[in-house]
């Protein structure tokens, strides 16, 4: 079976994955960019957006993983858009015409609305389902690949909760955001189910990796 995997995703040290106030000018509100800075100093994101230079190592390393093996994607509502996007029928996402995925999309949402067919090979399909009924459709749409568990920090704790994530790499950034949305309230002895290794990079983020164990995978969700 495909794997449920979560990718480099960022969050502070006190555990925020996006920040207070989120609007359409500022889609992780107060913490700006702050959590990705790491990943935009990278080779490959100067590659995706068409600049010379850029850093190697292990943080370039890890994002040169995004696509690999992912046949499709599972996101919420919040990361697909600004809060309210879904009374805008002109919103198709944050990544202009041609986003990055190249995959079918699953949208999370309790306002739910025709697929849109973007360039690429991105879809976005706009579903009202639980995180179990979520990852059956994607892994049907994947066709044997790994299904990507987008975030926010809300969904992915939605999947984690249902014991539904494989595979999950959380990036530690070392910065104090004090509010907005946390990923680890509610995980208590989540460290059971998984093997966990961590790597520094020299950027000062901290790689952690969760791979789910074989005793754990033998459970029910």
């Amino acid at each position: 079976m495909s794997l449920a995997r979560v990718q480099f995703f960022s969050v502070s040290l006190d555990g925020f994955g996006t920040g207070e106030r989120m609007t359409r000018e500022a889609p992780f509100g107060h913490a700006g960019d702050r959590l990705h800075e790491w990943m935009f100093v990278t080779r490959w994101w100067h590659e995706l957006t068409g600049e010379p230079g850029g850093s190697g190592g292990i943080d370039d390393t890890v994002l040169r993983q995004f696509a690999h093996g992912v046949g499709a994607e599972i996101m919420g509502a919040g990361k697909f858009g600004y809060p309210g996007w879904h009374e805008d029928p002109e919103w198709t996402g944050w990544w202009g015409s041609n986003p990055p995925f190249h995959t079918p999309v699953f949208v999370l949402t309790h306002h739910t609305r025709p697929p849109i067919e973007m360039d690429g090979g991105t879809t976005f399909h706009f579903v009202d389902a639980s995180p179990a009924e979520a990852l059956e459709r994607a892994r049907e749409a994947a066709n044997g690949q790994d299904v990507r568990i987008g975030g926010g920090p809300t969904m992915i704790r939605e999947f984690l909760s249902a014991r539904l994530i494989d595979h999950l790499h959380i990036v530690i950034v070392p910065i104090l955001l004090g509010r907005g949305v946390r990923l680890w309230d509610g995980m208590e002895r989540l460290e059971q189910d998984y093997d966990i290794e961590a790597i520094s990079s020299p950027s000062g983020v901290t790689h952690l990796t969760f791979i789910r164990t074989a005793a754990a995978s033998a459970k029910e969700p």
